[in-house]
């Protein structure tokens, strides 16, 4: 999944960067307030993690600007640990959640992958499909209850196709979902995982929808 980081401390910024990565997601830092605003529709992100007090735009006008543009991302905030009027204040602006500093990464990490299915109105953590099931803290790919060894990034995939069920994802958007600005990509990368993805799990299971992308159904490919 994709994140947006603003954070101007470098010590906090670089240690999410760092982590989250580590953990499978894809991150794009911003340190300025107000490039980390515009950044927001400039790349399909999952889910933001603001701090509140930033260089030339901080995180509340920030909030509060993507909120009345009609930006549903979910957002969660970061604060210090004695600001609860900070807290309140970014929660009514429309936060979706918060993190107080400091802040165990693993923490972080869950509060956002439970923002993201809330966002695709799943309400369990375990993501199933047919006889596949992930579950994200433990990382584990199961199909027909057999544990399925996958990769980071056939994992991410695997985890945005069980969030859209049905749904045709362009290889544009797979691949603007799987990795940032600073990523080098080849062309054919998509496609080399969808491969993998179909070799590991059956190849029935990814669809292909000729011109328009692929997707995970039961259906028949479609033509």
């Amino acid at each position: 999944m994709r994140i947006l980081l603003i954070e101007d401390d470098t010590l906090i910024g670089d240690g999410i960067n760092i982590g989250l990565k580590k953990l499978g997601f894809t991150l794009d830092w911003f340190t300025d307030g107000q490039e980390g605003e515009n950044a927001l529709s400039l790349a399909p992100y999952d889910a933001v993690v603001l701090d509140l007090t930033l260089p030339k735009k901080d995180g509340l006008a920030i909030l509060k600007s993507w909120r009345q543009a009609g930006h549903t991302t979910p957002v969660l905030i970061l604060t210090a640990r004695d600001a609860i009027e900070q807290r309140v204040a970014g929660l009514q602006s429309g936060a979706d959640d918060y993190v107080c500093k400091p802040f165990a990464l693993s923490e972080l990490a869950a509060r956002l992958q439970a923002l993201i299915r809330r966002s695709h109105q799943k309400v369990v953590p375990e993501l199933t499909f047919a006889d596949i099931s992930y579950n994200p803290e433990t990382q584990e790919v199961k199909k027909s209850g057999q544990l399925i060894v996958l990769t980071t990034k056939e994992t991410r995939l695997l985890e945005l196709f069980l969030l859209n069920a049905n749904k045709v994802l362009s290889r544009d958007l797979i691949q603007e979902k799987l990795y940032s600005w600073s990523d080098d990509v080849v062309s054919n990368t998509v496609d080399v995982y969808i491969h993998n993805l179909r070799k590991k799990l059956g190849n029935s299971v990814i669809k292909t929808v000729y011109g328009a992308g692929y997707a995970l159904s039961q259906e028949k490919e479609s033509s």
